[in-house]
């Protein structure tokens, strides 16, 4: 697995931790996907969160100051739609942890 699929999938994964995804979190996921330049297929793994169990396999090969910046991305991720909830802070705290963070 390519580590912007990865990096893309952990997102998704905080962005679904509660159930939902709003309209803001749901721009932010497109327009990460489209920054990432994440190919039709690859849109799709990310949408059907296939892959997501490995994806912190992968990332966890990172540095630590892109680790950092990951959590960042997840944080910004979790809070898009002016709220942050119990779960996405929970699923944050998780993947932080797994990272070594």
């Amino acid at each position: 697995m390519e580590l912007r699929l990865a990096q893309c999938l952990l997102v998704a994964k905080v962005l679904v931790a509660d159930g939902m995804i709003t309209p803001e979190e749901r721009r932010f996921l497109d327009a990460t996907l489209a920054r990432m330049r994440l190919d039709a297929a690859e849109r799709a793994r990310v949408v059907e969160l296939d892959g997501w169990d490995e994806a912190e396999k992968v990332v966890a090969q990172m540095s630590e100051d892109d680790k950092r910046e990951l959590v960042e991305l997840l944080l910004t991720a979790a809070s898009v739609d002016g709220r942050l909830s119990p779960q996405e802070a929970v699923a944050v705290g998780k993947i932080s942890r797994a990272l070594g963070l």
